[in-house]
């Protein structure tokens, strides 16, 4: 484990929470992630599934996580399973935990293995009138392969047919949606990370150099200093390369007179940071470009205050949306007659900037929470204005994890973001 120990109080306090949530005579039921094939006899890197993390902390694969708050018997009220490897498998693959490790890290009394697993839940559901199960339900997420969430819950149906059947993932988004204290230090201690790796990208980064080069510069810095990498996969896209949302690739020279556009963030402890930063390669932005710059930053900072209880992702989508459709007119890119004849259905600013500006972030990078669901105090969502003009070969983004509050906190405040701080961070680097 690269982070430190995260206090079993944060896992009891989540399980305590949901409990008010289940009704009478009920069994919930969260399964781990399996381990993802690569290729040949290879696996990806295990990551695993954010919901059981959030009641559990635990991280290995074949675990269960069953819970009856109601049951009259205690020992079955919170219930975790968990492989129990052989000395062989811990010979070749490694330790996997102990019944008192995995009580230690989850808080979660009774802890058996999966071999006891069948008779048990057996037991539970003939005392059950319902089951809750939890799948992914991100909205806009359609992957071709189906994950041990929706296996399992077919492998359920088909076991205990007449058993009735709830979906958990509502109420475990209510949940998410508001950060914990301690959650918010986890997201918080992943920002900073990445502002080190900023920094670093700043002092380091010429032109002539590839983007991969640049993405090797954070990828450096996330792991030395304890992350498990990057939270999602980073854009490090030069000149035209920014005017691609969600550019990849990372394999092109960057030229002189090129802003980079760099979208990337840690993942520590299973949190993540989402963060975007727009440089000039030389160390110098053109007088156009910082034009262009401080019209995304002006709005950028007026941006932050909407970041409070009671708001939503569409209402702040719309208030930027339109702070950005003045400073495009400000920049000559339509004028206020071309707002006024505009198709509504097809903005004028929609050329330029063409997404959505704040989702949630938390232990996914899209964390979960709707787009009309008011803001709880404690919610953490990013503000990432961005203005893209493929004809002058640039784009420009610039995000940060804001905390909802009546006084929003900005988690990545002490990242660099102004123009001439950055130009005076890469001369200083220049000429060292």
């Amino acid at each position: 484990m690269r982070y430190e120990p995260i206090n079993p109080e944060l896992f009891i306090n989540n399980r305590n929470r949901l409990y008010g949530a289940l009704k009478t005579k009920s069994v919930a039921i969260i399964t781990s992630n399996e381990e993802m094939p690569r290729n040949g006899d290879q696996y990806f890197p295990y990551r695993q599934n954010s919901d059981l993390f959030y009641f559990t902390g635990i991280e290995q694969e074949k675990t269960m996580l069953v819970l009856a708050p109601t049951h009259p018997n205690k020992a079955f009220r919170e219930i975790l399973f968990i492989l129990k490897a052989s000395p062989e498998e811990e010979q070749w693959n490694g330790h996997k935990l102990t019944i008192e490790e995995a009580r230690a890290i989850s808080g979660i009394q009774t802890v058996k293995y999966h071999d006891t697993l069948d008779f048990i839940l057996n037991d539970l559901i003939f005392w059950a009138k319902r089951a809750y199960l939890a799948t992914n339900e991100y909205p806009k997420f359609f992957p071709e392969i189906s994950n041990r969430d929706q296996r399992y819950a077919h492998e359920f149906k088909e076991k205990f047919p007449l058993i009735k059947i709830e979906r958990l993932a509502p109420e475990i988004t209510k949940l998410r949606q508001q950060k914990q204290p301690q959650e918010i230090d986890l997201i918080k201690k992943a920002c900073d990370i990445t502002g080190i790796a900023f920094n670093n990208v700043l002092k380091n980064t010429k032109t002539g150099m590839k983007e991969y080069e640049v993405e090797a510069l954070m990828t450096f810095d996330f792991l030395r200093l304890g992350a498990k990498g990057h939270a999602y996969s980073p854009i490090v896209a030069s000149g035209k390369n920014a005017c691609v949302l969600h550019y990849i690739t990372n394999h092109q020279k960057i030229n002189d007179g090129d802003l980079l556009l760099m979208d990337f963030g840690a993942e520590y402890a299973n949190y993540a940071a989402d963060c975007s930063r727009t440089i000039p390669a030389n160390g110098k932005f053109s007088p156009r470009q910082k034009e262009c710059y401080n019209a995304v930053l002006r709005t950028f900072k007026k941006a932050k205050a909407l970041y409070t209880p009671g708001n939503t992702i569409n209402n702040v989508n719309k208030a930027v949306w339109k702070m950005m459709e003045e400073e495009m007119i400000g920049l000559g890119l339509f004028t206020k007659e071309d707002v006024e004849k505009q198709d509504p259905d097809n903005p004028c600013y929609f050329k330029y900037l063409m997404h959505g500006v704040c989702h949630p972030v938390g232990l996914d990078v899209h964390d979960v929470g709707g787009k009309d669901d008011p803001f709880p105090k404690g919610q953490v969502l990013t503000l990432e204005p961005g203005i893209y003009i493929p004809e002058e070969g640039f784009g420009i983004r610039l995000e940060n994890d804001i905390v909802v509050g009546d006084t929003p906190v900005d988690l990545m405040e002490n990242i660099p973001i102004e123009a001439d701080e950055i130009e005076e961070i890469m001369a200083s680097s220049n000429n060292d």
